[in-house]
C-alpha cells in the first residue's frame, strides 16, 4: 500500500512539474506538440544543472574602456538592462536600440546613477522586427559614428502566439534573427573600422540552449502549416548560431579585426517567460532560475573579456564553451542558412552596409 501511494505521489509530482513548466499555457494538442514539450523539459533540466555546475566560472571582470562604443538592441529590462549597467560601468558610450527610448532611459536610471556615471547613454528608437526601423536605426548610427566597437544583438521574444510582422515574417524569426542579421550587415563597415590587431571589435548574438532541438524549416520558414511557439523559438535560436559560425568564416577570410560569438545566458528569470506556464509558479523561478544580473555575465564576457580575443565563432555558456547543435559544426549547413537569409533580404554582398 505504501509503495503504491509513493508511486502515485511521484507521478502526480511529475505531472505537476510538466504542467507548470510548459512553453505555453495551452495544453498540447498533438503528438508533435507533446514531443516538443518533452524536449523542452529535458533541456530545461539539463540547463539548470549546467547553470549550477558552472556557477563558479560564470563571472566577468569589468574594466575601464572609455574609448569604446557599444550598440545593443533592447536593454530596457531583464538581461539587457543588466548588460547596459555593466557596459556603463566600463565607461563606454552605450547606444540602446529600443521601442520606447524615454522609458528605456528611465529603466537604466533605476539601476545606474547617470549623473555620476562616466559612461554615456544614448537611447534610439528601434523595432528590430521591422526592417525599415532597422534601416533607420542603423543610418542614425552611421551618420554619427565612423566606428563602433561592440554590437550586442540582445532583443528577442519567446513562446509568443503566431504573428506575422509588417514585412511578412513570423515574429520569432524576424525579431530574434532576421532583424539582427540585417542590422549587423548595415553596421559591419563601422565594426571593421573599430577593430584593430589585438583588439577585435565584437558582435555578440544572444541565443539559447534550445538551439539543440532547433530545425530550420526552409520550406515553411514562417511555420504557417503547423505553428507551435516552442518550435518557432528554437528555430530562431539555431539560426543565430548557424549565422554566427558562417559570418566568422567570412570575416576570417578577409582578415577583418572583427569577431562574432554566440551566447546562451542560462535559464534566467525574466519577462520572456510571460507566455509560458511558468508564470503560475513564480517561486520556482526565483529559487532555481538565474537572476538577470547573472544572466548578463556571459554576454558581457563575450563582449569584453581578453581571454577569448581571436576566438570568434564560439558558442559560450556560463563563462566558457557550451554544447551546440551538430548542424552548426557543418560549414555547408551554416552557409545554407546564411545564403537563404541573404536571398530573403535581397542582399548581394553581405557586410558592405548597403541595403
Amino acid at each position: 500500500m505504501f509503495v503504491a501511494i509513493f508511486w502515485l505521489l511521484f507521478i502526480a509530482l511529475l505531472l505537476a512539474a510538466f504542467l507548470f513548466s510548459k512553453t505555453t499555457k495551452e495544453f498540447p494538442k498533438s503528438w508533435f506538440e507533446w514531443k516538443t514539450e518533452f524536449r523542452y523539459q529535458y533541456l530545461g533540466i539539463i540547463g539548470l544543472i549546467h547553470d549550477a555546475q558552472y556557477a563558479a566560472r560564470d563571472r566577468v571582470a569589468l574594466y575601464k574602456q572609455p574609448d569604446r562604443i557599444a550598440v545593443i538592441t533592447g536593454g530596457n529590462r531583464g538581461i539587457g538592462l543588466r548588460i547596459v549597467e555593466k557596459l556603463l560601468a566600463c565607461d563606454m558610450t552605450v547606444i540602446m536600440g529600443v521601442r520606447d527610448p524615454r522609458s528605456a532611459e528611465t529603466a537604466v536610471a533605476g539601476v545606474v546613477d547617470l549623473s555620476e556615471s562616466k559612461g554615456k547613454l544614448i537611447c534610439e528608437q528601434l523595432d528590430v522586427g521591422d526592417l525599415k526601423s532597422v534601416q533607420a536605426f542603423a543610418q542614425r548610427i552611421k551618420d554619427k559614428y565612423q566606428k563602433i566597437d561592440l554590437l550586442l544583438n540582445n532583443a528577442g521574444i519567446m513562446f509568443a502566439p503566431f504573428k506575422l510582422t509588417a514585412d511578412g515574417y513570423e515574429s520569432h524569426f524576424a525579431i530574434n534573427f532576421l532583424g539582427h542579421f540585417l542590422l549587423t550587415h548595415l553596421l559591419l563597415p563601422q565594426l571593421r573600422a573599430g577593430g584593430k590587431a589585438g583588439r577585435n571589435s565584437r558582435i555578440v548574438n544572444v541565443s539559447s540552449c534550445v538551439n539543440l532541438i532547433g530545425r530550420i524549416n526552409y520550406k515553411d520558414i514562417n511555420g504557417t502549416k503547423h505553428y507551435y511557439p516552442g518550435t518557432a523559438y528554437s528555430q530562431s535560436k539555431l539560426a543565430q548560431i548557424l549565422y554566427t559560425r558562417h559570418l566568422q568564416t567570412l570575416l576570417d577570410a578577409e582578415k577583418a579585426h572583427v569577431q562574432v560569438n554566440v551566447v546562451h545566458p542560462g535559464i534566467v528569470d525574466t519577462d520572456l517567460f510571460e507566455h509560458s506556464a511558468t508564470t503560475s509558479v513564480p517561486l520556482f523561478k526565483k529559487l532555481f532560475f538565474k537572476t538577470p544580473e547573472r544572466g548578463s555575465r556571459t554576454v558581457v564576457f563575450a563582449a569584453i573579456d581578453p581571454s577569448i580575443e581571436g576566438q570568434g565563432g564560439t558558442y559560450l555558456s556560463n563563462g566558457g564553451k557550451g554544447p551546440f547543435h551538430s548542424d552548426a559544426k557543418k560549414p555547408a549547413r551554416c552557409e545554407q542558412l546564411f545564403q537563404f537569409s541573404c536571398d530573403l533580404l535581397k542582399i548581394k554582398q553581405y557586410g558592405n552596409g548597403v541595403y
